[in-house]
């Protein structure tokens, strides 16, 4: 009697275990995230020393005197733009526009440099695309050395997953070539 039992208790655990649906495989699928091909649009300020082109998808927020944040809300994303004047102060400003760009060193994997130079205009600056889950995936400054200086970073409003931010950070990049190719100082 106690061996059936055994048995029984045996052949019930084997058809609870038994009873399963087969697991299937799931078919192969590519994330595909389309954005739209940008249009450009010129942006001047009275009060600002500087106009450049801006992606007609971003709204743009004041924030007080020349700062700005460019939001991409299909993206969650923005690019905080701040103005200052050169004060005979270059030096510091280039130091204080590194500085917070390598804070981020922490979580980078890389952050690679890239000088931009616009002689005739003017316009010189560095461009950081920073790789990794780090706080911003981009960040800039534009100068003329004498007069204007301008810092801006990309953030999402999301936690750094690089992965998951890459082509939006993608996308954004071009957008933020396109505004550091298109300033042009005011005389």
């Amino acid at each position: 009697m106690r061996e059936i039992r055994g048995l029984l208790i045996i052949f019930l655990l084997l058809n609870v275990i038994a009873c399963k649906e087969d697991t299937l495989p799931k078919p192969q699928a590519v994330l595909r995230l389309e954005y739209p091909q940008p249009h450009y649009v010129d942006f001047h300020s009275d009060d600002c020393p500087f106009s450049m082109q801006l992606n007609g998808i971003a709204s743009l927020v004041p924030k007080g005197q020349c700062v700005y944040d460019v939001n991409y809300d299909s993206m969650k994303a923005t690019v905080f733009l701040t103005y200052k004047s050169v004060n005979n102060d270059i030096e510091k400003l280039l130091k204080d526009a590194e500085k917070l760009t390598y804070e981020h060193v922490v979580k980078a994997d890389a952050i690679a440099p890239k000088t931009f130079v616009n002689e005739e205009d003017g316009v010189y600056g560095m461009f950081f695309k920073i790789s990794g889950n780090a706080a911003s995936q981009s960040q800039f400054y534009i100068t003329d050395s004498i007069n204007h200086f301008i810092t801006g970073s990309l953030y999402f409003h999301a936690k750094p997953n690089y992965d998951s931010v890459l082509p939006a950070a993608d996308y954004l990049e071009n957008d933020i070539r396109k505004m550091m190719e298109s300033i042009k100082w005011k005389k």
